[in-house]
């Protein structure tokens, strides 16, 4: 075997080989070190031992015995096992039911821990499908309480040797593993060497060694995330310089005058945060954050309109085309009679029309251009791009948002998402963009309504739905299927579009609109539907975003227990919007205790940033809104809302090194350096472009 070393081929480790190899790689485990990071996911506890003349029916015992013969019955209705053992105080007999898997593991002469609850039975038996360990000759230290962990499982490897191989990694690896904090952060942070922290999480030695584990290693995760972050946000300003954008008493007095109405203080004070990132040598990079209605797209076309006083180009990019024609719609009537030109490029327009613009774009023409993915084509070139906005950056992936970035010079970045960010991930997503948050809604905004209805009570929720559309008013019906499915029992935005045209609301006019029509097609219906052409939208999700129809104040969610928390927060701000009462309308499946908690707290708040909280909480960052697209790397044992303070010393901690030593070339951050190429591997250029 060659010289240890924490990077080795896991192959040479004992026990291992090129079978198991093999194995382990198809789960991302090539080195000691992948295997010293694959954590147990759960721990069996087993108590001190007893002798079996010890045992006390009704108790949960521990005991080591020796098997005398093995019985396997697998021809019976019930295939079981059945096994005599004994000590040196008596015998027994211990029963499995279904468990052919134990025909290779019990063998008589081998030594067994079981660990379980005691029961006498007639037939002499005393454990039932207890846990169980086995070994093949008497351990040593047999009366210590101790814990087996349990990993998840891999295909060739058997679980039972899991404790063994990653055992002998760990001893194997002891001298290798140099810590790669100094003694003065572990102390600050009360926490234990890393050597020890491997070895406990892997085999506590007592019931809290664990989480004294866990705490480090999880520490670690979050460290490692804010130093790539953090390194990545200062590479990114050392080596590139912005254009300059300034705003002047009498800039800001002409954009001001554009828009009907008075700007918030929160408008304000996030303004003068944008403003003095502009007017500064390094890009701006920010994320502007606002509940649904806050006013965040004033904000950015304030941002646009500095821009374009200084003679430079603006893109704002949007995720899909009825987001992309809403943006250009509201950006024109604040700019009517201006001299700004705006122009709109989407996948759907006609080959003379886009060639039209892109060379409009291209020669500097346009000012502000607004789009969808088809901004980012090769040919789309600007003549003097100097600000980006991107709107629901989520919902691009790390290389089309690195493309649009790209088509400047050092562009000022501005990101916009109504989709409420949790401070955590607000550290971990955007870790690299400074933070503004549109905190306080525009007057006369009424909170939405929100009333959670039994199945058994839709009658009731059409009778309501009835009446307000005689008054004028609008609505929608969302389902989260567009077709019905043999596989599950839901309604389908297809069939009940159907049934709510014909049968129940044949006096109003209902239409269907989703994500699978032509992009020409959805924006007819939602201009028939701004016009009021249509009473009632049947949809799937489509409308999560862009929505803006000021009519529009019933919102009924059928299976709402089938959407995130965050998403229904999305497609709640669809109505409201025109300063009368809206009213949000679920029906539910709440079989579940989650559908219940989750839906209890989306019915009583209308707090974007709680909800987000909680929807992190209950579905985790993947699927949050697709944050594997964020470039960083897998959190295995930190929790982004419990271990959010540990998140912040972390982050200090970075900070701190970053300030001493930027590109880690002191002798004490060597084997932090080595570390943070592991944990990162290939993804640090990704995450400058999150």
């Amino acid at each position: 075997m060659p010289d240890c070393g924490l990077d080795n081929d896991v192959r040479y480790l004992k026990g291992v080989g090129p079978y198991r190899a093999e194995a382990f790689a198809q789960v991302g485990i090539r080195t000691l070190r992948d295997l010293l990071n694959f954590f147990p996911r759960r721990y069996r506890f087993f108590g001190q031992v007893k002798k079996i003349s010890q045992l006390v029916s009704g108790e949960e015992a521990s005991i080591l015995a020796k098997i005398d013969w093995v019985e396997h019955q697998f021809n019976r209705r019930l295939p079981r096992t059945i096994v005599h053992i004994s000590d040196d105080t008596g015998f027994a007999l211990v029963r499995w039911f279904r468990s052919p898997y134990l025909r290779e593991k019990l063998i008589t002469g081998y030594w067994v821990k079981l660990s379980g609850k005691v029961t006498f039975a007639s037939d002499g038996t005393i454990l039932t499908n207890p846990k169980l360990e086995i070994f093949t000759t008497a351990p040593s230290d047999t009366n210590k309480a101790y814990t087996l962990p349990v990993y998840p499982s891999i295909q060739g490897i058997p679980p039972g040797a899991m404790p063994g191989i990653v055992n002998r990694a760990i001893d194997t690896c002891q001298t290798e593993l140099d810590d790669w904090l100094d003694e003065s952060v572990l102390q600050k942070r009360n926490l234990i060497p890393v050597r020890q922290a491997y070895r406990w999480i892997h085999k506590p030695e007592e019931q809290d060694s664990w989480s004294i584990a866990r705490r480090r290693l999880a520490y670690d995760e979050l460290f490692f995330m804010q130093m790539g972050i953090l390194l990545s946000r200062r590479q990114r300003i050392s080596h590139t310089q912005s254009i300059k954008i300034f705003n002047t008493p009498a800039i800001d007095i002409r954009i001001r005058n554009r828009f009907p109405f008075p700007l918030t203080p929160s408008q304000n004070k996030v303004i003068n945060e944008i403003a003095g990132d502009m007017r500064s040598d390094s890009p701006m990079y920010r994320l502007l954050q606002g509940d649904v209605g806050s006013g965040k797209t004033v904000v950015a076309l304030y941002a646009a309109l500095m821009s374009v006083a200084s003679q430079k180009q603006v893109a704002i990019m949007a995720p899909t085309e009825i987001l992309a024609y809403q943006h250009y719609k509201k950006v024109t009537q604040y700019l009517d009679g201006a001299r700004v030109q705006i122009a709109l490029l989407v996948g759907g327009m006609k080959k003379g029309e886009r060639e039209k613009i892109i060379e409009s774009v291209r020669s500097g023409q346009v000012d502000i251009v607004i789009g969808t993915h088809a901004l980012l084509r090769k040919d789309v070139e600007f003549a003097n791009l100097a600000l980006v906005i991107v709107d629901e950056q989520h919902k691009f992936g790390v290389a089309q948002r690195a493309t649009i970035q790209s088509k400047g010079q050092a562009p000022h970045y501005l990101v916009m998402t109504a989709t409420p960010i949790p401070r955590t991930l607000a550290l971990t997503i955007f870790g690299d963009l400074q933070v503004s948050t549109i905190d306080k809604m525009p007057p006369g905004r009424i909170p939405v309504k929100t009333i959670l209805y039994r199945q058994n009570q839709l009658p009731k929720i059409w009778e309501f739905l009835r009446d307000k559309l005689n008054a004028g008013e609008q609505g929608f019906v969302v389902y989260p299927l567009l077709h019905a499915s043999d596989k599950i029992e839901l309604k389908s935005a297809t069939e009940q579009k159907k049934i709510l045209s014909k049968e129940i609301f044949p006096e109003f006019n209902v239409e269907l609109i989703h994500g699978k029509l032509k992009s020409g097609e959805k924006r007819q219906i939602m201009q028939k539907y701004a016009r009021k052409e249509i009473d009632l939208l049947v949809a799937t999700v489509v409308i999560e975003v862009g929505i803006d129809v000021p009519d529009a104040s019933v919102l009924v969610i059928e299976h709402a227990e089938r959407f995130g928390l965050s998403q229904l927060h999305q497609l709640r701000g669809r109505i409201g919007r025109g300063g009368q009462q809206g009213y949000c309308l679920l029906t539910a499946n709440l079989r579940t205790e989650e559908a219940k908690k989750r839906l209890g707290v989306f019915t009583k708040t209308n707090d974007g940033f709680r909800i987000a909280e909680e929807d992190l909480r209950i579905r985790g960052p993947g699927e949050f809104f697709g944050t594997n697209q964020h470039g960083l790397p897998e959190l295995k044992l930190a929790d982004l809302i419990d271990d959010y303070e540990l998140l912040l010393e972390a982050r200090r901690d970075v900070e701190n090194i970053l300030k001493s030593d930027p590109q880690l070339e002191a002798k004490n951050h060597q084997v932090l350096k080595h570390e943070l190429k592991y944990r990162l591997k290939n993804k640090l250029d990704l995450i400058s472009a999150a």
